[in-house]
Parts: C-alpha cells; structure tokens; sequence
C-alpha cells in the first residue's frame, strides 16, 4: 500500500497536467443581501449579529474550511477505492476530478490486476490553506499536508499476506493539493508530494 501510495502520488505529478477546459465556461455568481432597514438601527439585537453573521459568511474562510473538508473525504475514499477490488464501494468521483480522479482509477486498477489490495489507513495531518481563490469563475484552494502511509498496508489479495516493499521509501511526506469548487462541491484535481518527509 505504502509503495503504491507513493508511487500514485508520484504518478498525479507527472501527469497532473490535465486541463479543467469542461469547467472554464462556469460563472458561479456571487451572493449578497441587503436588508434595506434604516430603522433597524435602533433595535441592537439586529445591529449586533450582524457583524457576527458578516464574518461566518466571510468567503476565504468558508472556501478554507469547505476545501479541507474535501481533502480528508478523498482520501477517506482513496483508501475505499484501493481496498476493493471491485472498485464498488468508492465514490471517488464525489471528492476527485480532472487528473487527479484519472490517475488514482488507473493507479488502483493495475495494482488490483497484480493481485493486490490496500488495507490500514492514510493518516492526513497539518492541512494548511496556502492559497484560496474564492471568487474566481472556479474558486480554488492550495491545500498542502503531511500524508502518512505508514499504515497503509499492501497485501495479497489471495492469500492477505503483506506484499514485500523497498525499506527505505518514503511512507511520510508532504504533498500539495488543488482543490476546486464545481457546481457539485469541492473536488481534488491534483496532487504534488514534495518529495520532503515530514
């Protein structure tokens, strides 16, 4: 599981390239209320909240939180989709899209077709926001991590029994990630690991 991990993280780099042409021609249009009331400002229970209902509606923060949100969802069903060689009980496709979406499809069905599965967990720690665009045609966020596979193990899917791997690969390190807002929610669309162990 750990080498096939790095190696699919690996392979989104390579050809994380793919275009998101499909989804250039969306205009999300941006929400705004007014509540018009000149004589609201004598009641303070309405004058308090809504400095208070501006800042949870703040765009960047919503678009940071809904972002991480779907970056821990994708690998949640990364490890679903390795797992089964059937590929039936992952919906990879809620939380992925463009190259990354691809390249985990392709990267789990070859390692199915060699025999193998992927059991344990990917532990995703230190998600940072290092860039968000939440007003664009597409809003988007940079999101970058520490992805620990560790305990992600590959294994016979015959027999269970641990598949043999290289000692000194790299089972935790950080990976930059875009994610971006479709109609349908937040997708991951490429992944990057930095090669640095983290």
């Amino acid at each position: 599981m750990k080498r096939c991990a790095h190696h699919s993280a690996v392979h989104f780099r390579k050809t994380a390239t793919a275009s998101l042409a499909l989804c250039a021609a969306l205009a999300l249009t941006a929400c705004s209320s007014s509540d018009g009331k000149d004589e609201a400002s004598d009641e303070s229970p309405t004058v308090t909240q809504s400095p208070t209902a501006s800042a949870s509606a703040d765009p960047e923060e919503t678009a940071k939180k809904e972002a991480i949100a779907a970056y821990e969802a994708y690998w949640q069903e990364m490890e679903k989709l390795y797992a089964d060689r059937t590929g039936k009980s992952a919906h990879l496709d809620q939380y992925a899209a463009s190259a990354a979406l691809k390249n985990a499809e392709a990267d789990a069905k070859r390692a199915h077709d060699r025999g193998r599965v992927y059991t344990g967990s990917v532990a995703v720690t230190d998600q940072r926001v290092t860039k968000v665009d939440a007003t664009g045609k597409i809003p988007n966020a940079t999101v970058s991590s520490c992805l620990d596979i560790s305990k992600w193990q590959t294994v016979d899917a015959a027999t269970k029994k641990p598949v043999s791997l290289p000692e000194n690969r790299l089972t935790k390190y950080r990976i930059v990630s875009t994610v971006e807002k479709y109609p349908e929610g937040w997708r991951v669309t490429r992944d990057e690991p930095q090669g640095k162990s983290c």
